[in-house]
């Protein structure tokens, strides 16, 4: 996609001739009768859209009057319409030597002719010619200083290279068709793509299909296989895959005669469809409804790792019939509804193009592709860091051989900021776009992102459950990220973004939740965890600790040592406790406090009946009937394990709920 389209800007001159023909004696820049006439009936093979007998008149033209600047100018203008811009280069740089006043935007033409093939030197003496010139249309001027704040950004960045060794896949994902738009889970052994495949059916003899391939126990990607419950006849495109896997959005599109394809409506030409993964089958893909789709078109969706937020890349037509496509937000409520999407706050979007956005897992860095920012040429990779005030910072541009002159997208960076994916038609490949991957340089790195990854299931039938995650920040007590676990395969997977503490809390009704702690507050390299999790369900005698092991076997710490002041660490937890209560509202319980072995028995009974007595306090104050908690100290009466080291004893300082009635 060039800067600018040269077949619109020359399209004026030919509005400027065919006007002035009307007029009783015409002006031209030669007063040959011949060449005027030979160039009139040019124009008028060129508005029957017969570009043969037009061009073949204008070459006979220019080559009998090489000084007829508006032949030369027309003539260009065929070449253009046919993209055959080597031919068209010569003509447009003649006629601005002989009349550049006639037609300054040829200047403009000739810049992004000349950064299409890296010739960004010559490209910025000629859009340094046309700014000069005055101009009406603002968007024009705003595209002229582009051009050139690109010119100069391109030739510093081919004289400073970044590192880049871009790898094929392999064969069990590229073919001799074209796959692109990829989409990789946050541990990386499941890739999902989109491949163009024949198909007969189609007037075009193609269409696009969602392939997906999983990595073997060697480390590749295992022959991909279509995604038969999704695709169909029509085109699937652009998609975006969950952290964990089971959660795919994607784009479909209407034919010109209104078909959405099978059991698909729409909303506009193009909308958002979401479909869930039980075991390893997709589910029938629904429409996201008409708070995220409108009567434009949406497409390009990235799902947001926190299971909350979903950007993607809206387009409207302008009144010059151009696409302006820019990047939306939305967020998912707690009612399971979607916010009404707004443009990302910030200085992302542009007067012109953005496309193929990806929010990183660590939440606070945007991938992007953009016309509308200095750069190669075409649509270059951009990243956006989020500012303190929730807005996007300004673009980096990621730098030269990664971005060219020409067009670059269908961009995806790994869970852990080391990898890229992008799709390529480079020289070596398997046929058309092949998907390649690439260790990013350090100045296009995201925050790395660990995640947590387990089995949900019943502890005494062992079955596999369908249960709600929720990742809690432990200071702030917000919700960081939310999701549910496989209903077939028990399994879930969950971002752990660094620098922070988190509390993983794990339900299902019918069922006591089960909270885990993660301390990542000062990590710098750590593999994934894995925490298996067996809920019990609710009833009488059952008990269930409200400080559950964590890693190392250290607990939560509820209260300082010999305090009974609950700490703010707790209430994430406690609010758990609360929640479901009220969802239960028949069952009591009996909040028990237990201590180790250190300091004398009648102490230690003090302390735990106190730290029962201040939990009950916390749930009385938040909603809970009284009557519906009792408080008790067990001192040191009650050992889990013995008090036989601090990881013991740490064990044993535990506050414990039993459901009573």
């Amino acid at each position: 996609m060039k800067l600018f389209s040269p077949i619109l800007l020359l399209f004026g001159v030919l509005l400027f001739s065919a006007v002035s023909f009307a007029q009783p004696k015409p002006e031209y820049t030669i007063s040959e009768r011949k060449a005027i006439k030979m160039y009139e009936e040019a124009i008028e093979y060129y508005q029957k859209r017969d570009a043969t007998n037009a061009q073949k008149i204008l070459l006979e033209t220019v080559n009998k009057f090489p000084q007829f600047a508006e032949a030369r100018f027309l003539l260009a203008q065929t070449y253009l319409d046919q993209n055959q811009a080597e031919k068209a280069l010569p003509h447009l740089e003649e006629g601005v030597k002989l009349h550049p006043e006639i037609f300054p935007e040829a200047y403009l033409i000739l810049a992004e002719e000349k950064m299409a093939v890296s010739d960004y030197k010559s490209a910025e003496a000629a859009i340094s010619k046309f700014i000069p010139y005055p101009k009406n249309d603002v968007k024009l001027e705003k595209r002229a200083q582009l051009i050139l704040s690109s010119c100069i950004f391109a030739q510093r960045a081919m004289q400073h290279p970044v590192p880049f060794d871009p790898i094929n896949l392999g064969e069990g994902v590229n073919s001799e068709m074209d796959e692109y738009y990829p989409c990789i889970t946050a541990d990386q052994k499941t890739l999902l793509f989109t491949r163009l495949v024949n198909d007969d059916r189609t007037d075009v003899g193609k269409q696009e299909d969602f392939y997906i391939s999983r990595k073997d126990a060697q480390g590749l990607f295992a022959p991909a296989q279509p995604v038969m419950s999704i695709n169909t006849v029509m085109n699937e495109g652009a998609p975006s895959l969950s952290a964990d896997g089971n959660t795919l959005i994607f784009t479909a599109c209407q034919t010109l005669d209104g078909q959405w394809g099978e059991n698909r409506t729409g909303v506009g030409s193009c909308d958002l469809f979401y479909s869930l993964k039980a075991g390893n089958d997709w589910g029938q893909p629904e429409n996201m409804g008409n708070t995220i789709n409108s009567g434009a078109w949406e497409s390009q969706p990235s799902y947001g790792a926190d299971g909350k937020t979903m950007y993607f890349v809206r387009g409207t037509r302008t009144a010059r019939g151009m696409k302006d496509q820019d990047i939306y937000f939305s967020v998912l409520r707690d009612n399971g509804s979607w916010t009404k999407p707004e443009k990302v706050r910030g200085l992302v979007n542009t007067d012109f193009d953005e496309e193929s956005v990806m929010i990183h897992p660590d939440g606070n860095t945007l991938y992007f592709s953009s016309n509308g920012h200095p750069g190669m040429g075409g649509m270059d990779i951009y990243l956006s860091r989020r500012e303190v005030d929730g807005t996007w910072g300004k673009p980096l541009n990621l730098g030269y051989p990664i971005n060219t002159s020409q067009d670059e997208n269908s961009f995806q960076v790994t869970a852990d900021g080391e990898y890229a994916l992008f799709a390529s038609d480079r020289a070596g490949g398997k046929g058309g776009l092949d998907l390649y991957q690439f260790a990013l340089p350090e100045s296009a790195k995201p925050k790395r992102v660990y995640y947590v990854e387990g089995v949900i299931s019943d502890k005494l039938s062992y079955k596999k459950l369908d249960a709600q995650l929720e990742l809690i920040d432990m200071e702030s007590g917000q919700i960081v990220a939310n999701t549910h676990s496989n209903p077939i395969s028990g399994g879930y997977l969950l971002c752990l973004p660094p620098g922070k503490d988190y509390v993983l809390n794990v339900s299902k009704e019918g069922y006591l939740f089960s909270t885990e702690r993660f301390t990542l507050s000062n990590e710098v390299q750590k593999a994934p965890k894995r925490v298996d999790v067996a809920l019990q369900k609710i009833k009488v005698g059952t008990k269930i600790s409200l400080t559950n092991t964590a890693e190392n076997g250290v607990k939560n710490i509820f209260f300082d040592t010999n305090s009974d002041v609950l700490k703010k660490e707790s209430f994430a937890e406690l609010n758990q406790l609360i929640e479901l209560l009220n969802k239960n509202p028949q069952r009591k319980i009996e909040v028990g406090g237990h201590t180790d072995d250190v300091g004398d028995d009648a102490s230690n009974l003090s302390l735990s009946q106190r730290r029962a007595e201040a939990v009950k306090d916390y749930l009385v104050k938040n909603g809970v009937a009284e009557t519906r908690v009792q408080a008790k100290g067990y001192g040191e009466t009650q050992p889990q394990v013995p008090n036989d080291s601090d990881i013991n004893r740490a064990k044993n300082r535990r506050t414990e709920f039993l459901v009573v009635e």
